[in-house]
């Protein structure tokens, strides 16, 4: 059964930070919260989240955490791809902000050689993978916890961030809008986001093709945002052209 926009949004939200709440998503959409309960028992009766007093989360969220592991699984050969390509813009002695997702997680796989740098990340995972090397100086947020990605967000997270300069920071991005918009799940990671493009001289965007024509609930700004977009073989011309009209440079 196909899903209706508003129910999709929330079902991405809820895949983003592993539980809603009735009354924020009231808020939201501006609908009545028994609205908001038939969309979360829809979703319940479809096998995507379990409901509880208040709210739902997603069905399985504790395994994440347990098992070190991210929710978002798909089209890794590309996002291997990428970060195989991102890796040749960190030196040796480089401050970098690595973001959290299954594309920054690869390319921290391939910083774990690396003799002198420092990675300042809101992803556990990364934090982990990355803290038992004595080479790599590791700052991390803090924030609020999400299970499904094993980040940490909000405003926390955002302050964290305020003081910070580095010389380059990899974005994650959950889709890139037909009007060029870089856009997530939820409101609590447009703070984060837009401190980690403040604090860096220049901002990669690790995205695969699959990203281009989604749009996600929440608008960090236009791609112009970001300097370059890394991404995969299957970027278009098309997709090319538009990111060059907003003076992003493709890596590819």
């Amino acid at each position: 059964m196909s899903l209706n926009e508003r129910r999709t949004k929330i079902l991405n939200m809820i895949r983003e930070d592993g539980h809603v709440k009735v009354q924020k998503l009231v808020e939201i959409f501006k609908v009545s919260d028994v609205t908001i309960r038939q969309d979360l028992e829809e979703l319940e009766n479809l096998g995507f989240v379990q409901r509880e007093y208040g709210g739902a989360f997603l069905k399985g969220v504790d395994t994440f955490a347990k098992n070190d592991m991210l929710f978002n699984q798909t089209h890794m050969e590309e996002k291997k791809l990428i970060a195989s390509r991102a890796v040749k813009y960190v030196s040796e002695g480089d401050v970098i902000i690595l973001d959290s997702g299954s594309t920054t997680t690869e390319l921290a796989k391939l910083l774990l050689n690396f003799k002198s740098l420092t990675v300042i990340t809101n992803a556990l995972n990364i934090a982990m993978m990355l803290g038992a090397n004595p080479g790599i100086q590791l700052i991390v947020t803090g924030g609020e916890f999400k299970a499904p990605t094993l980040s940490l967000t909000g405003e926390m997270a955002g302050a964290a961030l305020k003081n910070i300069h580095v010389q380059s920071c990899f974005l994650a991005t959950a889709g890139i809008s037909d009007d060029m918009y870089l856009t997530y799940p939820s409101l609590s990671d447009l703070v984060v986001k837009t401190a980690m493009v403040r604090s860096a001289n220049k901002v990669y965007l690790l995205a695969d093709s699959s990203k281009f024509g989604n749009s996600s609930f929440a608008a960090l700004g236009k791609v112009s945002l970001v300097d370059y977009l890394i991404s995969d073989d299957n970027i278009t011309e098309k997709e090319i052209g538009a990111l060059k009209a907003y003076n992003v440079e493709v890596i590819g």
